[in-house]
């Protein structure tokens, strides 16, 4: 069934073209003047041939130009394909053929990163944001209307098979995620958003969302600094933050024995639940947080928990929002009773449909509208989610996943080791951190197996310790077995 609306950002600027809509060093754009940047740079990449339907891959820094570049694209009907600027060269050229995009819009910062992978992209025209706002503007054709079901960005997950699938997400997605969150948080007049997470992810592109849609003031920060996000929460009445657990610890230590203005309400928590010391000392110094559980397939969270039952549900994720479902499933696929472990799979409108040029794993991971997660966990008696095993394997290091199987891939692809495991190791200033267990077949040192992955993975899933042994402990199936490496690490 198709679902028209107006053009969200043509909406927004008609109802409240005045309100602020952006503000990022020391400058505020209105809704108005959003739609007229927007516009403009729409013309320009006209002018490169952009058009309704084409994927552009975006590779872009925390600034309010990258939004108005989204907006752009939204006003042509071009689907963002989202790219993390923390992502070697090799990783984002197989994301940019992956998606089979016509364009990859950056920005001279990073010109290192484009000059390595413009070999292998021979076929996409290559944008410099600053060539870009230099060029002419021609007419744009400007996309009045939406169908809710058509695709907005393209975000890749990385993939428990070494390759990272990329999630489609429609503006219906967006505009569910954004409702979701509204009908729990609830919305006020004054309400102004802080983004420090990064704008390529779903936490960072979530707000820009909720910004069109709520026609509310969203704050842009280049980088985290817990200072700088605390004045900035003061400077401009900042009501509600996205952060992860690394970086709430450091703003409750900045704070000292300072407090947030009474008319901050909300740190909206992600990647994995806060430790109950660092709970106790938010709830000391009167911070609000709320703990959440989502993902890129669910347009950011889909299960939240309020400040009010931080202790009595300490480490729950909280209750599934008010557009989407949960259940737990057993192994035998019958659903779990309160309490019993199972695979966690959620529906609802903000859910993606799927993932791009992959059938196969669409139909094997969403049946009958229910995503299979691959996270494990309980529901208690009252319906509260305890999430037991983020994606069994998966690590997740300063909010950021990672994959145990993209790192051995990469290990096992150098010519001296011929086997490789890898889990994580708690980490006080990250969560957690990988490890790597590598079989060497010729000589080769620890030093040269990081440097290696250096050329083939972003920094932050690089091996912070590499252990060498005979053998990788496999289970009869050849899978690894984790839990003896554990035990390894341990000893």
């Amino acid at each position: 069934m198709d679902n028209i609306m107006q053009n969200f950002l043509i909406k927004r600027a008609f109802l409240t073209p005045d309100r602020p809509a952006y503000h990022f060093a020391g400058k505020t754009y209105t809704f108005s003047e959003a739609y007229e940047k927007a516009h403009t740079i729409a013309g320009q990449l006209t002018g490169y041939g952009a058009q309704k339907g084409q994927f552009a891959g975006v590779l872009l820094s925390n600034h309010v130009d990258t939004v108005f570049i989204y907006l752009a694209l939204h006003l042509l009907g071009v689907k963002a394909v989202i790219l993390n600027n923390r992502l070697t060269p090799s990783e984002i050229a197989w994301q940019m053929q992956d998606s089979h995009s016509k364009f990859l819009i950056t920005e001279e910062k990073f010109s290192d990163t484009i000059n390595q992978m413009k070999p292998t992209l021979s076929g996409v025209t290559m944008i410099e944001k600053e060539t870009l706002f230099n060029s002419s503007v021609s007419n744009p054709s400007i996309i009045e209307e939406i169908n809710l079901n058509d695709i907005c960005t393209v975000m890749y997950t990385s993939g428990t098979t070494g390759h990272p699938k990329g999630v489609l997400q429609t503006y219906g997605n967006h505009w569910w995620s954004a409702i979701g969150s509204a009908l729990n948080l609830g919305l006020l007049e004054q309400d102004c958003w802080l983004c420090t997470v990064p704008l390529f992810h779903i936490s960072g592109y979530s707000i820009l969302m909720r910004s069109i849609i709520y026609g509310m003031k969203m704050v842009i920060l280049e980088n985290f600094d817990e200072r700088g996000a605390i004045e900035t929460i003061r400077s401009e009445h900042v009501t509600i933050m996205s952060i992860v657990s690394t970086m709430l610890s450091r703003m409750e230590e900045e704070l000292k024995n300072e407090k947030l203005p009474s008319e901050f309400r909300c740190m909206l928590l992600g990647g994995g639940p806060a430790s109950k010391s660092l709970l106790e000392k938010c709830k000391y110094k009167q911070i609000p947080v709320y703990q959440t559980y989502g993902m890129t397939e669910t347009s950011s969270q889909i299960v939240t928990l309020s400040p009010e039952y931080s202790m009595s549900k300490l480490g729950s994720a909280g209750k599934v929002l008010f557009p989407s479902q949960l259940k737990i499933v057993r192994s035998d696929g019958e659903e779990a009773e309160a309490n019993e472990a199972g695979e966690i799979l959620v529906k609802g409108p903000n859910v993606t449909g799927g993932y791009l040029n992959k059938e196969n794993e669409t139909k094997k991971k969403i049946v009958n509208g229910w995503l299979s997660t691959g996270d494990i966990g309980t529901l208690d008696q009252e319906g509260f989610l305890y999430v037991l095993d983020r994606r069994s394997d998966l690590i997740i290091s300063g909010g950021e996943n990672i994959y145990p199987a993209e790192i051995e891939s990469v290990l096992v692809s150098h010519p001296s080791i011929s086997d490789a495991g890898v889990i994580g190791m708690k980490d006080e200033e990250w969560g957690e951190v990988p490890i790597a267990f590598v079989v060497k077949g010729n000589e080769v040192t620890a030093e040269e197996v990081r440097e290696f992955c250096q050329l083939k993975l972003a920094k932050y899933k690089i091996p912070k310790k590499i252990r060498f042994l005979d053998e990788i402990p496999r289970n009869a199936s050849k899978k690894i077995l984790r839990r003896e490496l554990r035990k390894l690490m341990e000893e």
